[in-house]
């Protein structure tokens, strides 16, 4: 995609999690140039808010690179999207890579990552890949409109998750197998728009940091992506219309990027063949933003 000034047209959505068949264009979850190489052939990844977004163009990644995939979504808001992404991983599974799956749960609580750690297992006996990706934003103008409901929501979505899914997979993940945790560029430069949001990115370097230092031992790797603005759900979901048009233009490439564009840092990182010296690292593909570490 070349870097020049994409809008977008107008467009807002009045619920969370977002949809994405409802958005204008569509997201471009894969490229239609993707070369694969196998390089996830015989591994079984677990995807939270894999049914769109970032979360579908991760999904297909590993499909295409041979990995039998299972994701997470919300059942009665994202069954359509949900459904879309079961049969594009049906056409672009692989060799012998089992059947796809696709679990319905609220990850803000223990109890149901426990049960999706549990189903994925019974279904593929193991997981080499855990992708922590799912993820919840409001936009307010100060931090007394951050209501005690809101901030437990979003924390609830965003990071205890991560904290649950990871507790409960460890014990079916072995030597080589890799965590990935989509955190934010707002991590990094704060966004005083998305104060719990930020907040619960900078709590998910923090966590990728200590836990990767924890689990070296084992052989697990642990790892971050933190990408800049994504044309995904989240956004007409969480924004005004009107901010939609200019989606992207803080950036230094004055666009936002396709969820095609941010989906080969997970390979990158889920690949133990490419990322085998990446542990407590963070990639940043945030269209030219410099950031410190």
């Amino acid at each position: 995609m070349a870097s020049k000034d994409i809008k977008f047209p107008p467009q807002s959505q009045d619920s969370q999690p977002g949809k994405e068949h409802i958005m204008d264009p569509i997201p471009q979850a894969i490229s239609p140039d993707y070369k694969p190489s196998n390089k996830l052939r015989g591994k079984v990844a677990l995807v939270t808010g894999g049914d769109s977004g970032i979360g579908r163009a991760v999904c297909l990644c590993f499909a295409k690179e041979g990995a039998t995939v299972a994701f997470t979504y919300v059942k009665g808001h994202e069954d359509r999207d949900k459904d879309d992404t079961l049969k594009m991983l049906l056409e672009s599974k692989t060799g012998d890579a089992q059947e796809p799956l696709a679990i319905s749960a609220d990850i803000g609580f223990d109890e149901n990552c426990k049960k999706v750690v549990d189903h994925v297992v019974k279904e593929y006996g193991h997981i080499d890949i855990l992708v922590n990706n799912a993820a919840e934003q409001h936009l307010t103008k100060s931090v007394e409109d951050i209501t005690q409901d809101q901030l437990e929501r979003v924390f609830k979505t965003n990071i205890f998750s991560q904290f649950y899914l990871v507790r409960h997979a460890l014990k079916h993940m072995k030597e080589g197998s890799s965590i990935i945790n989509s955190t934010s560029v707002n991590a990094y430069k704060g966004n005083p728009q998305a104060l719990d949001y930020t907040a619960s990115k900078g709590a998910i370097v923090a966590f990728t940091r200590g836990l990767a230092q924890m689990l070296v031992s084992k052989g697990i790797r642990v790892n971050a992506v933190a990408p800049g603005p994504v044309w995904t759900p989240i956004q007409p979901a969480s924004m005004p219309a009107e901010m939609i048009q200019s989606l992207g233009s803080e950036v230094p490439m004055k666009r936002a990027a396709q969820p095609s564009e941010i989906a080969p840092c997970y390979l990158f990182l889920a690949s133990l063949q490419d990322s085998s010296y990446f542990s407590g690292q963070v990639l940043h593909p945030n269209g030219g933003m410099i950031v410190n570490a």
